[in-house]
């Protein structure tokens, strides 16, 4: 009989699980927008960065964890673009990055 309950006790976890599994799996993409973005920012890529804004208001839960992460990567990702002395990549490379970043988090997040 315990083993039956825990068993069920297990089972109702796992909707849970695989919630905060989503979610974690989201934020990571949006940080990966959000490092595109600053890189956007960086190289002066307005279209990019453009699309980008527009990608995230559409998609990004209006909560402030998620804002917090696109607005911390965003942060590195303009840093890291200076500070490392990189050369700024093609528009075009940024944009199939994002175009990559945003059918993952379509996917993640159930949006058409």
């Amino acid at each position: 009989m315990r083993a039956i309950l825990t068993l069920v006790l297990a089972l109702a976890c796992l909707p849970a699980m695989a919630d905060g599994d989503a979610r974690e799996a989201g934020l990571a993409a949006l940080g990966e927008l959000g490092a595109a973005n600053g890189t956007a920012l960086a190289c002066r890529q307005s279209d990019n960065a453009g699309r980008i804004k527009r990608l995230v208001i559409e998609l990004a839960p209006k909560t402030r964890a998620w804002g917090e992460r696109f607005e911390q990567a965003t942060n590195d990702g303009f840093l890291a673009q200076h500070r490392d002395g990189a050369t700024c990549p093609d528009a075009g490379a940024v944009g199939a990055d994002v175009d990559r970043i945003e059918a993952r988090l379509r996917a993640l997040l159930g949006t058409s």
